[in-house]
């Protein structure tokens, strides 16, 4: 069995592109899919998607207490709209209610900016582990900016040694590999609506910084959910299980269930690979749930 360390879910239907899945939905597909139980992360910046409040979140997850997990999350420029916002304060309430960590993470500014920064110390203060998303670019998307090579997220891991931050998203895993050109890094909305782009693709003939971030910052997780990661580990299925096997310890299936059909081809592939001894039992188990159990204090 599975636990999914990235879902969404919205309480009441919502008017825009992405139809998020109702609770019942997700727990639907989860059935289905063999998943054992789930993070909720609400959405609370407004760059693509209508915020969500954490309430509805702890709803949720008190509708079905045995199979979701909830998170808090909580926008920087909240309270005050400045770099010393008392962020702890709703952290700390939010923790007390039961949230397990903070995130997503994604709305489109730097990841040095000042406030961003803030509620990443006050999150490390109140010891719950981050989720982000990242981008590209500024503007016209969502996602914290960083840098090809990631130094942002570097500086980041530095200065809060004892905050877990777990990567996420196309600018994180594209580089597990050396980019090829820095536009591999992500996709852009095009002109006509819908993303353009291509992920990195083929063998993986020199690795990036994001391996060299996992040797270097314990601090630094892997949320494996969504199409990016599976990206990364199935376009080389030499490296692909070694790396699985090396961070073993730091990462975390996930899903970033969205839509009620939405593919979940991580599912498919950490099976494939633990029965054709790509990777162990143990490294399958790991990565598959007692990763997550041990980060979010599961029983």
């Amino acid at each position: 069995m599975f636990i999914d360390i990235h879902a969404h879910a919205y309480r009441k239907p919502v008017p825009f592109v992405v139809q998020f899945c109702s609770v019942e939905q997700l727990i639907s597909r989860y059935d289905e899919a063999g998943i054992e139980k789930g993070v909720l992360l609400p959405i609370v910046s407004p760059e693509i998607y209508l915020p969500q409040a954490n309430e509805d979140i702890l709803e949720m997850t008190e509708q079905y207490p045995d199979r979701l997990i909830p998170f808090c999350n909580i926008d920087p420029r909240a309270l005050t709209n400045s770099v010393d916002a008392p962020l702890d304060s709703l952290l700390r309430y939010y923790r007390d209610k039961g949230c397990k960590g903070l995130g997503e993470v994604m709305l489109n500014v730097p990841v040095m900016d000042p406030m961003v920064q803030n509620l990443f110390k006050h999150a490390q203060d109140v010891e719950l582990p981050v989720i982000f998303d990242g981008s590209d670019q500024v503007g016209g998307d969502f996602g914290l900016y960083d840098d090809p090579g990631l130094p942002q997220l570097e500086h980041t891991l530095q200065k809060f040694p004892k905050l877990i931050m777990l990567g996420h998203g196309p600018v994180f895993w594209s580089e597990i590999g050396r980019l090829e050109t820095p536009g591999e890094r992500s996709s852009v909305f095009g002109p006509g609506g819908g993303q353009v782009g291509c992920r990195p693709s083929g063998p993986i003939k020199e690795e990036g910084v994001v391996p060299k971030l996992f040797r270097r910052y314990p601090n630094l997780y892997g949320d494996l959910s969504d199409l990016n990661p599976w990206n990364a580990l199935a376009r080389d299925p030499e490296y692909g299980p070694k790396f699985l096997d090396e961070f073993q310890d730091r990462l975390l299936f996930g899903t970033d269930i969205c839509f009620f059909d939405m593919p979940l081809p991580m599912v498919d592939l950490l099976r494939e690979w633990r029965d054709t001894k790509k990777i162990s039992e143990g490294v399958f188990n790991k990565v598959a749930r007692e990763n997550a159990v041990k980060l979010l204090g599961l029983s």
